[in-house]
């Protein structure tokens, strides 16, 4: 068990991953809190991937201690999996299956003996304003609202820790609003998000901390502590312009220079 506690959702020290022997991550060490909305930043091959494989206990830590909840997701993965919803990238997940909406929330748990309520069903497709398509094909949905239906599948389970990955390619600007404003809310219930993003900008309002990734961890924090120049240098190797909104928040206007 982790030091830190049960209560803890993410605790890495020294974390350090290989891919055959070209290191993906290195000494990364950080804390999230319960309840944090955080979103992580950085250039294609950053490792920000690979770092939510590590908490849900898919790969293993090469070095360094990964605690979840106050266990180590990679020997204790079907402890850990109950408190975790997963959403990997739209590219590593079917998209044509023939199954109806309400389908593609019940059957992946039917398929493990998991009796699913159709209450819970419902409740999660109203939450992400999918209820009324609950019975059209999957492979129907635009992208935006196949995106809602995975996310409420990611929620089945009641998790108390949100891994996205990449939650909003391909999707529309009013599910890509309406996804936020749930994740906010997740994150005020006390379940802690935390989304792979490449333009963060939508979210800036919303977020606890940004982390920006290099392979390494260049900076964690609020906005304006870790979009600086020197930052943003070491992780994109470019300089990026940021401009600071009425509201006080700092927008890292990206261009061509994508995380």
């Amino acid at each position: 068990m982790s030091k830190l506690g049960s209560n803890i959702p993410v605790h890495a020290e020294n974390v350090t991953f290989t891919y055959s022997g070209n290191p993906a991550l290195q000494n990364i060490s950080f804390t999230i809190q319960e309840g944090e909305f955080i979103a992580i930043l950085g250039p294609n091959g950053a490792g920000k991937s690979t770092l939510l494989k590590l908490i849900a206990g898919l790969i293993k830590p090469d070095r360094g201690v990964l605690s979840v909840f106050g266990m180590y997701p990679w020997r204790q993965k079907k402890d850990v999996l109950k408190l975790i919803g997963y959403l990997p990238q739209r590219e590593n997940i079917a998209l044509d299956l023939p199954l109806t909406v309400q389908q593609v929330l019940t059957i992946p748990l039917k398929s493990i003996g998991v009796r699913v309520e159709e209450e819970r069903v419902e409740y999660l497709l109203r939450l992400v304003g999918m209820f009324e398509m609950r019975d059209k094909t999957f492979s129907e949905l635009s992208g935006g609202q196949q995106q809602r239906v995975l996310l409420a599948r990611t929620l089945i389970n009641e998790p108390k820790l949100l891994l996205l990955d990449e939650p909003f390619n391909g999707v529309d600007i009013p599910s890509q609003e309406k996804i936020i404003g749930l994740l906010q809310e997740l994150a005020r219930r006390g379940i802690t998000v935390i989304a792979v993003v490449h333009n963060v900008n939508p979210l800036l309002h919303e977020i606890t901390r940004v982390m920006l990734l290099n392979k390494r961890l260049i900076a964690f924090g609020r906005a304006e502590e870790v979009f600086t120049e020197e930052n943003i240098l070491k992780a994109y190797g470019a300089r990026i312009p940021v401009v600071i909104c009425d509201e006080g928040f700092a927008h890292p206007l990206y261009g061509d220079h994508h995380g």
